[in-house]
Parts: structure tokens; C-alpha cells; sequence
């Protein structure tokens, strides 16, 4: 099938491991309507993996379900328009979540984004003009859930009508952090006072911004250092921002930054990458700083706010992308990046090219969006911290041969299977809905 990416493998040395092809299992949610997804999936304490679908409809919200594997059995858990008070209000729906779940005390936290769109000179736009018989976007929602009660709590709106593109959370002191979209506010949520504050834009004009003046891509991953509970974040021109909660001030760091030439040449004004922004970042419990990975460029940095220094470490991109040299299809890069349980051990979902009769198939060269360029295969690649071992896996095929597409999410069990959600063919149609990887090194 992929003749020129199975072939000429090169050797495993004590620094890297090439494997075979892993087969995926995919799961039908019941969502007919199933958008892609980006980043709201995650395991909880009690071993379920919590998910969302994304709707792109005006009609119709994204949904919310949990998955057992004990049982291999789905439960839908609600419409996040109606857990947000919403159903009736007649306004277009809170089409998706764009961010992982946090755990506090038994409760899951997380928010949500607009799914509907318009497309104004090949971007996707925040609608202006709402569909006839419906009402603008009324702005994205900070929301939980109970683990126990199965309950959900509407905690705060987002202002502007804008919805939320990246979220992270201080689960010690209960504080919920996040970046508006398009136009790229600041959002601080205090779970314990319930204060929300608004501060301000922190990338000129946002996705929202004019190609060439004043538009900027969002950066989609936070971190909270969890000493400090200082959080920080990136901006399309590669500088490193953090927020301090004592004095709820945000910071430009002024020996760091993210322009190194391995990432690439940007112009952040222009759409279509995300530029010098991080594509997604973790913070190390026990090493205390940060892992990231560059989306273009597929570079894996290591990153320590207090001392202000970035090392890059490596190239984690798929092997194939490796030897071609050449930047994988996905514009925006990979949000399937999460340390495993181990914690030692960087999982990775990523792009790899595909090769017909020796060719590699090459898309788009430009997309004003985050969107895949062309077809492309998934690879699963592991990195072991300590022993600095990459492992590209192989890549990943369905049982029909077909290939998982639009992957940007990630979650790893404690025995190691591996849970994303992934464009597939289900009741005759291509939806996205919940794909599981068994653990790779059994």
C-alpha cells in the first residue's frame, strides 16, 4: 500500500526503534453528525475516558459521552448547548470543546467553543450574520462535571461572544486559565471566588485580525508551573508570556523566546501555521518545566520558565517525515502530544507522507486555516525521556486498510492503550468519532 514507507527501515540503535503497523479500533458514538475534534479527550481517575464530538452545525450542538473500556460500552452524557443553559435560547450552539478535561476533587473541568462558522477568504470566521431564525454566538462556557453524580454546573460565560480555543486549569488552587477566540483574550476564572476577569487581547488582533496587519494565530496549549502557579503561553511572533497570580499580572519573559531556526521562517501576520507558537505543551510533575513540541517543525523542546531557557531535543516527527525532510500536511501540527503514565514517556500522534509507486503524494502548499494540506498517514511515536529513545511505532491503519485522519487529540490509559477520536466511515458517511491504539509495547 505505502511501499515507500514499510520499506528501507532504519536500523534500531540504543537511540531510536522503528516498528511495524498498528491497527486501530474504531468506535461508533452515535453522533451522525460528528465533526472533527480537537483535544477534549481525556482519561479520569476512574478509568473512563471522557470525550466530546464537535458539531459544525447551527442546528445542532457538539455532545458529550464517556467510554468504559471494562465494559467496551458508550454512554452520552449530554449537548453541551443544553448543559449551558442554552436549548432554547435559539442562538448558535455551543458546537465543541477545544480542550482537555481537568480533575478537581471528583469533578471534571473544561469549556467550550463554537463549531459554526463562516468562511471568509478561506478562513474560518467568527459569524457575524447568524442564520436566519437564530441568534449569534452567545460566547463560550466554563463548565463541570460530577463524577460521581453524573451532574454538570454552568460556572461562567465567556464575554464578547467569543469561545475558548486553549484552557488549562491549577488544579491545586482552583484556577481556570484559557485564550478567547479570534480574538485572543486573556481569560482568568477563580473557581472558589467565581470571579471571571477579562485581560485583554495578548496577539494584536487574533484569528480575528486582518492577513498581513494585524492577524495572529492563537496558541492552542497552556501550562501551569506548578511551584509558582505561574501560566504561560506563546504568541505567533514566538515570544513567551506568564501570568502570576499574586498580582494577576501577565509577563512578556525577556531571555526566552521561541525563534530558533529549526522551527522554520514565519510571518506571524499571515494565517495558515501557527507560526513561532508552541503547538502543545505539558508541564513535567518532577522535572518542574515544560515539554513542548513545535507543530511545523515537529521539534521536541524542553522548556524552564524560571531560569528562562528552551533546549531542543529532538526531531519526534514520523520517520518517513524525517528521511523526506519536508513538513507533514497538517498546517497548524499535532495536539496529540500528552505525557503517559509513567512519566517518563511522550506520546505522539503525528502525520507521516504517503508514498504511491515510490511518489510522495504532496498537497497544498498554502491553506489559510488549520486544515490537512493532503492526505497523509498517522504514526504513533513514542519518546523516552530518560534514555532519550525515539520510537516511530509505524503507522496506524484501520482493519479495513483505511487510514485515521484528522487526528489532534490523545489520551493514554494506565496500562498504556492509547485513545484519540479520528475522522472514519460509519452508517455509510465520514464522521469522527473514538478510535483506540492498544498499548504498544506489549
Amino acid at each position: 500500500m505505502e511501499q515507500g514507507i514499510m520499506n528501507d527501515r532504519p536500523a534500531v540503535s540504543d537511540k531510536k526503534a522503528l516498528h511495524g503497523v498498528l491497527t486501530a479500533r474504531t468506535f461508533f458514538s452515535g453522533f451522525e453528525q460528528a465533526h472533527d475534534t480537537y483535544n477534549a479527550i481525556s482519561v479520569a481517575s476512574d478509568g473512563k475516558i471522557y470525550y466530546v464530538l464537535s458539531s459544525d452545525s447551527y442546528e445542532v450542538g457538539g455532545q458529550m459521552y464517556v467510554f468504559d473500556p471494562q465494559a467496551a460500552s458508550i454512554k452520552f452524557l449530554g449537548d453541551l448547548t443544553t448543559i449551558c443553559g442554552e436549548k432554547y435560547l435559539h442562538a448558535i450552539p455551543q458546537g465543541k470543546s477545544h480542550v482537555r478535561f481537568y480533575e478537581r476533587k471528583g469533578k471534571l473541568y473544561f469549556s467550550t467553543h463554537v463549531g459554526y462558522y463562516q468562511l471568509i477568504d478561506g478562513m474560518d470566521r467568527l459569524p457575524e450574520t447568524a442564520p436566519e431564525g437564530y441568534g449569534l454566538y452567545p460566547g463560550g462556557h466554563f463548565l463541570s462535571y460530577d463524577l460521581g453524580t453524573g451532574e454538570f454546573e454552568d460556572l461562567a460565560t465567556i464575554p464578547g461572544g467569543e469561545g475558548m480555543v486553549s484552557m488549562t486549569m491549577d488544579v491545586e488552587r482552583a484556577q481556570l486559565y484559557g485564550i478567547s477566540w479570534p480574538g485572543g483574550n486573556f481569560i482568568h476564572y477563580n473557581l472558589e471566588t467565581g470571579i471571571l476577569k477579562n485581560l485583554g487581547p495578548v496577539s494584536a488582533g487574533g484569528e480575528g485580525g486582518i492577513p498581513g496587519i494585524d492577524f495572529r494565530s492563537l496558541c492552542r496549549s497552556l501550562f501551569v508551573d506548578t511551584l509558582t502557579g505561574g501560566v504561560c503561553f506563546s504568541v505567533a511572533e514566538g515570544d513567551i508570556f506568564c501570568y502570576k497570580l499574586e498580582n494577576e499580572t501577565l509577563k512578556k519573559l525577556e531571555n526566552v523566546d521561541l525563534r530558533l531556526d529549526y522551527f522554520g521562517k514565519y510571518d506571524p501576520t499571515q494565517p495558515g501555521s501557527m507560526s513561532y507558537n508552541w503547538r502543545k505543551v505539558f508541564w513535567h510533575p518532577t522535572e518542574e518545566v515544560a515539554y513542548g513540541v513545535h507543530g511545523n517543525s515537529g521539534y521536541l523542546f524542553r522548556f524552564d520558565p524560571r531560569n528562562e531557557t528552551i533546549e531542543i531535543i529532538d526531531r519526534i516527527t514520523s520517520e518517513a517525515s524525517r528521511k523526506s525532510g519536508m513538513f507533514d500536511q497538517f498546517s497548524y501540527g499535532y495536539l496529540g502530544f500528552q505525557l503517559g503514565p509513567d512519566q517518563n514517556t511522550i506520546y505522539y500522534l503525528t502525520g507521516g507522507p504517503v508514498y504511491i509507486d515510490g511518489k510522495r503524494i504532496i498537497g497544498q502548499q498554502q491553506i489559510a486555516k488549520g486544515a490537512a494540506k493532503g492526505l497523509e498517514n498517522l504514526h504513533l511515536v513514542t519518546y523516552n525521556i530518560t534514555d532519550h529513545l525515539y520510537c516511530d511505532h509505524g503507522p496506524v491503519f484501520y482493519e479495513d486498510g483505511s487510514r485515521p485522519t484528522y487526528v489532534n487529540s490523545i489520551a493514554v490509559t494506565a496500562g498504556g492503550d492509547i485513545y484519540t477520536l479520528a475522522r472514519q466511515t460509519q452508517m455509510g458517511r465520514e464522521i469522527q468519532d473514538l478510535v483506540k491504539i492498544e498499548n504498544p509495547f506489549e
